[in-house]
């Protein structure tokens, strides 16, 4: 019998120099997935990175593992042949703001709505950083760029409410620099039996550089981030007394202090990450009065598309036998030339 040797980081890493510009928030994210697969226990041989077309798509490249390096926004399709061709395979899905709600929108929608097995990683600087600071749908109205020199006059595409609208079953918020976290969001990814959504704020630092910094710079972490976790209250603040409290009047979320107004621990709202309605308002609470919240907003896993599809494969064979491919080709009109 032969013993299963533990991976280390280095065993994912491959012998391409990154060429990323000195500070992106790739790098981060790149070294935490490094350091991710071996603790998930996933083998360099059953795993294959696919992405589409801007900086994020060149990690394939960085990783020791199967790789393509596909189209602008093509890379969910792709994906999803590499998935439906071997199920046994761990399918990471690298896209961008740009690559992934632009041109690529579309194919993101149905490897969401059909549930692929996909792990899908959306690294959001709301920029176009490949192609030298262009406005993207994630921009803020108001972002001056190459395209949009007065401000863009856009509303802002929001990933996570894009995914949950497109029947997601599992929809999750992490940041570049979050080196603790972020494995705790991908670990969560990767075990999730269907499509799993994470999108991972990540600075430009040329092109949008300090975008997030309201609620990334480490002054401001403890007041702006709210870290969920499943069955807890969603407390936050730096001295722990703040929290989401839902407002029965007008059913919104409202923050609240602790021991003010007679505000005590019970009247903060509980996570449920199951609960899809929950999940769309915390997607949507504007970040101007709000804490940004992080980690698994939903997961109710159900039956993904590649497993229906074997299971009804299975079925057609069991009523109609074996399929004969040279009598399925000569079914029908056939003429013969001489």
């Amino acid at each position: 019998m032969n013993e299963v040797v533990k991976l280390t980081p280095k065993d994912f890493t491959s012998d391409q120099e990154v060429r990323w510009c000195p500070g992106c928030g790739d790098y981060a994210i790149l070294k935490c997935m490094q350091r991710t697969l071996p603790e998930i226990g996933t083998r360099p041989e059953n795993t294959v990175f696919v992405s589409g077309i801007g900086c994020s798509s060149r990690f394939p490249y960085y990783m020791d593992t199967y790789g393509f390096h596909t189209i602008h926004g093509r890379a969910p399709a792709v994906a999803t042949g590499v998935k439906l061709a071997n199920p046994d395979l761990d399918v990471w899905v690298i896209t961008g703001d740009g690559d992934g709600l632009s041109i690529g929108g579309n194919h993101m929608l149905h490897a969401l709505r059909r549930n692929v097995d996909l792990n899908i990683l959306l690294f959001n600087n709301e920029i176009y950083g490949l192609t030298k600071g262009q406005y993207s749908p994630t921009s803020r109205a108001g972002t001056r760029s190459p395209s949009t020199p007065a401000g863009s006059v856009d509303q802002p595409v929001n990933p996570c409410a894009v995914a949950l609208g497109a029947n997601a079953r599992f929809v999750a918020r992490t940041i570049d620099t979050a080196q603790k976290h972020m494995p705790i969001v991908f670990k969560r990814a990767h075990e999730h039996k269907g499509a799993s959504f994470v999108e991972i704020f990540q600075n430009c630092i040329v092109y949008n550089d300090g975008v997030f910094a309201d609620f990334t710079d480490k002054k401001a972490a403890s007041e702006r981030q709210l870290l969920l976790e499943n069955g807890q209250p969603m407390i936050f603040g730096k001295e722990r007394n703040q929290g989401l409290r839902l407002n029965a009047q007008n059913l919104t979320l409202e923050v609240v202090t602790i021991g003010e107004d007679g505000v005590t621990e019970d009247d903060i709202l509980v996570h449920d990450e199951t609960n899809r309605m929950l999940a769309h308002m915390l997607a949507e609470l504007p970040k101007e009065d709000y804490p940004v919240v992080l980690g698994v907003l939903y997961c109710k896993p159900e039956q993904s598309y590649e497993a229906a599809v074997q299971e009804q494969e299975a079925a057609l064979t069991t009523k109609s036998g074996e399929a004969d491919l040279n009598a399925l080709l000569r079914r029908g009109q056939t003429w013969t030339i001489s």
